[in-house]
């Protein structure tokens, strides 16, 4: 344990994203400092897998990464302390299926174990592995931090550092990794940058862009008697669906996210009747020298699409594109936008919590990819549905994993305030949509 004054020189106020955070705050029982506001993701592993050596290397990445052993203080405005460095826990379990598809689901079922179980946000460090083996050359390694501390592309980045810690330890010698710059060099970072014109600039586009307008939000009904919790309803598109979302983004010069999002904004307009709809989304909130740094840097982007005059989905699209690339070149921490845009979370209230739409495709995405001896490919394909989950504000998130093959998606949503029924109707009426739009793009909407 450090001393009083070694943690007072490692003390610092929190990131913007994370006094975003603090709005949604209920102490360390729940929300996002809560003991289920968790990041997971887990890999095939083949090869053999020397434990001692894998317990070394996770010791290696939390040394190095300060926001695995930070302690979050919310009182006085809040801080963080960065403590030293200790062994992250690495459970070992046996699993026992047959080659196949029987592993793939296995592998799967053991992440989510490992993302519902308690995780104290002050039980340093905020990091734990799971190491399943079926059999001697075939592992599914699972790594869960706590969200406040990591976010999705973070814990890619833990994985790569991971790799490369192992392989110098199994070969007998310390790893020698480029220096890395830490999450309280971007919390420094961003103050200095606060007053600058980059700032001012993009403060500029969100007043105007967002004048008048309103977060997207759904209505609820209030459940007595149920505990407040987030459950995750999954779903896999059709192979030519992926491939048509594909050419139309091409042909339009978007991306496949834009084309998802602009048949969502039409998906929306169709139960609704609005024209003016603002999609919340998350961005990476990364500039380039902070890529491998560990921490909570992901923003709340909102996306502004008006409606209004088109006639068809090549004209939504396009409408789209023009929002997400003004959006995503001004981005910026959202209590910056709300400074601007104070009248933006006026929809939102007891009744009605706002829904967000997201493209999940986190870099340094493994794919076969041999460190040492070990290759490691991800498992972005989860399509098992969860009751419980890691916890997200009230409200509704989809998200869509692309690959060149289909689209994963999930739907995760606060089981409180909405009914299973109702969102296995809606995602599918929303794929409805999606091949409708996709298949005659210049047909009348």
């Amino acid at each position: 344990m450090t001393t009083t004054s070694e943690t007072q020189q490692a003390t610092s106020v929190l990131s913007l994203q994370q006094q975003f955070l603090t709005m949604f705050a209920q102490g360390f029982e729940s929300g996002p400092f809560g003991p289920h506001y968790t990041e997971v993701f887990g890999w095939r592993v083949r090869g053999r897998v020397n434990v001692e050596a894998l317990r070394l290397a996770l010791a290696d990445v939390v040394e190095r990464h300060e926001a695995l052993r930070t302690v979050v203080h919310l009182d006085n405005g809040g801080s963080q302390s960065v403590l030293p460095a200790g062994q992250p826990e690495l459970l070992l379990v046996d699993l026992d299926e047959a080659p196949g598809a029987a592993r793939d689901r296995r592998a799967e079922q053991l992440m989510i174990e490992a993302e519902t179980r308690s995780f104290p946000v002050d039980e340093l460090p905020l990091l734990r592995a799971v190491l399943g083996r079926f059999d001697e050359e075939d592992s599914v390694l699972v790594l869960c931090a706590h969200h406040s501390a990591a976010d999705v592309w973070s814990i890619q980045v833990v994985l790569r550092d991971l790799a490369e810690c192992y392989a110098a330890r199994t070969a007998g010698n310390e790893p020698q990794l480029p220096a890395v710059t830490q999450y309280r060099d971007y919390v420094a970072a961003q103050q200095e940058e606060a007053a600058g014109p980059t700032v001012a600039a993009s403060r500029a586009y969100w007043r105007e862009t967002l004048r008048g307008a309103r977060i997207m939000v759904a209505p609820v009904r209030r459940k007595e008697n149920v505990t407040p919790a987030t459950s995750y309803h999954r779903f896999v598109t059709e192979t030519d669906l992926s491939a048509e979302v594909a050419r139309l983004a091409k042909a339009t010069r978007s991306s496949p996210f834009m084309v998802l999002l602009a048949a969502f904004t039409v998906f929306v307009n169709r139960r609704t009747q609005a024209t003016d709809i603002t999609v919340p989304t998350f961005a990476p909130g990364r500039q380039h020298r902070f890529q491998s740094t560990v921490g909570s840097f992901f923003n709340f982007v909102p996306l502004r699409v008006d409606l209004a005059g088109c006639r068809t989905f090549r004209e939504v699209v396009a409408r789209t594109r023009t929002a997400c690339v003004g959006a995503f070149k001004h981005e910026l921490p959202l209590l910056h936008v709300l400074a601007e845009a104070p009248e933006l979370m006026a929809s939102v209230g007891p009744d009605a919590v706002p829904t967000l739409f997201q493209a999940v495709q986190p870099p340094y995405l493994m794919q076969g990819k041999r460190i040492g001896d070990l290759e490691y490919t991800a498992i972005w394909r989860r399509v098992i549905p969860q009751p419980v989950g890691s916890d997200t504000p009230d409200g509704m998130i989809w998200s869509m994993h692309l690959s060149n093959t289909e689209v994963v998606g999930g739907l995760s949503f606060s089981r409180h305030l909405f009914d299973q029924a109702e969102v296995e109707e809606q995602v599918a009426g929303f794929l409805s949509v999606i091949g409708e739009l996709v298949a005659a793009p210049d047909a009348a909407i």
